[in-house]
């Protein structure tokens, strides 16, 4: 109430004796009647800006563009064609350290940051998507599972292995439940010091080439999602076949296949965290995974506009170069400033999380938002190409058909925008 007397009427004056005379004495308290500034001096630090990387990062980012420009680029049209992975390929992101980029050095991985992984994801992701979402789910998902919930001697035997030469894949959704990924039917019956897994996963990334399957099943139908279990399943263990191949509109380098596990048994010492705590592992991996996503749509969408911009700087109409036409202009910039927006909230997701601080909501609004920035970019450039934009001897329809699965796996845009809407709603319940 002070501050809105004093800011309303305290300067207003009448006239006494012919001297102007305020209405209102600030009293001695007053923020405005102190000579105290009201800003106290200090020494501030300065924060770096969410998209500032340190020397680190930058040397990262740089190598990895290099891989993916010199390595990977001659190699995607051939790999999308074929809806089939370069074996050599696979074997050189090992090498370049790219499949255990967070795991610790102890263990031979690279020892790096969640931040690094977003980094490369994103990176990848400008030359080809399919190779980014290998990249994405081994690190984000599968590593980090084992960091965060395995036994060191799980850790010890699978994270050299993940960090050397074996793929591993995340096995939640199944035909029946994708985004009520809590409704699974798979089963794990105990057995002595056993248990014993049966049912089908769908749409498992990576599973084609998998060394190791993280498979949720439940020990008890009756309790819900607390019945959910975690599993690491060698892929050499009887029962667990890999099966049908999907012939996918996009990522087609990336294998999705189904899971089948017909009486699998499995020591008790297989289970990932606690027994009935799958369901918490599934939710807090994911939460990590949707980042990856969100940067492998920034990284998609900077990809085909880079390959747009080229083209319309050279191609010319009416005597003039098309990217010289003011209506031209208006969409890139659009589109320029929906990447920046996008990457920014990517970022800001990453570096949250890397910080210790909650980022389940900045998570989802930087999967749902990069999603769509990355649909709405490639199809624009594909408009502004024309003709060129259409045909597959240019690249840019394929980033067109590998941008449509930003906004499906790992939490469909409605599954982000209950999130969102559940973490707001709290904000304002009494």
């Amino acid at each position: 109430k002070m501050f809105r007397k004093a800011s309303t009427s305290a300067f207003r004056t009448r006239r006494v004796n012919g001297l102007a005379t305020p209405l209102y004495t600030l009293p001695a308290t007053s923020v405005f009647a102190t000579t105290t500034p009201f800003v106290r001096q200090a020494t501030y630090s300065t924060r770096p800006a969410v998209t500032e990387l340190s020397e680190d990062e930058e040397m990262l980012r740089s190598t990895v563009a290099q891989f993916a420009k010199e390595r990977i680029g001659p190699k995607v049209k051939s790999m999308d064609a074929k809806s089939e992975l370069d074996k050599d390929l696979l074997n050189e992101a090992f090498e370049q350290g790219l499949m255990g980029i967070e795991i610790p050095q102890k263990y031979g991985g690279g020892g790096m940051s969640f931040f690094s992984s977003i980094l490369a994801i994103e990176e990848l992701a400008k030359v080809d998507p399919a190779i980014s979402v290998i990249v994405d789910v081994q690190n984000t998902l599968v590593n980090n599972a084992f960091l965060r919930w395995g036994t060191e001697r799980q850790r010890e035997e699978w994270l050299p292995r993940l960090a050397k030469d074996t793929v591993g894949c995340f096995c939640l959704s199944e035909w029946s439940c994708g985004s009520d990924a809590f409704a699974l039917k798979t089963t794990a019956t105990k057995d002595g010091d056993h248990f014993v897994l049966n049912g089908t996963k769908a749409w498992i990334t990576n599973s084609k080439e998998a060394g190791v399957f993280l498979v949720m099943a439940t020990v008890d139908p009756t309790k819900g999602h607390r019945g959910i279990t975690a599993f690491v399943v060698d892929k050499n263990t009887k029962g667990i076949t890999v099966g049908k191949k999907e012939d996918k509109l996009g990522i087609r380098a990336s294998s999705t296949c189904e899971v089948l596990l017909e009486n699998c048994r499995v020591p008790a010492a297989s289970v990932l965290g606690e027994v009935g705590k799958g369901y918490k592992i599934a939710i807090e991996t994911l939460n990590e995974g949707r980042v990856g996503i969100g940067a492998q749509m920034i990284g998609l969408a900077q990809g085909v506009f880079d390959e747009t911009m080229k083209y319309i700087h050279e191609r010319q109409a009416f005597k003039s170069k098309v990217a010289d036409f003011q209506g031209v202009q208006f969409q890139y910039a659009n589109s320029a400033a929906d990447i920046l927006a996008a990457k920014l909230l990517v970022y800001n997701a990453a570096r949250l999380k890397e910080s210790g601080k909650d980022f389940v909501m900045d998570a989802a609004v930087a999967k749902l938002r990069s999603s769509e920035v990355a649909e709405q970019v490639a199809s624009n450039c594909i408009n502004l190409m024309g003709g060129v934009g259409f045909i597959k001897d240019v690249n840019v329809e394929k980033y067109f058909r590998d941008c449509k699965i930003g906004q499906i796996y790992e939490g469909t845009s409605n599954i982000q925008l209950r999130t969102i809407a559940s973490i707001v709603s709290q904000q304002y319940k009494q």
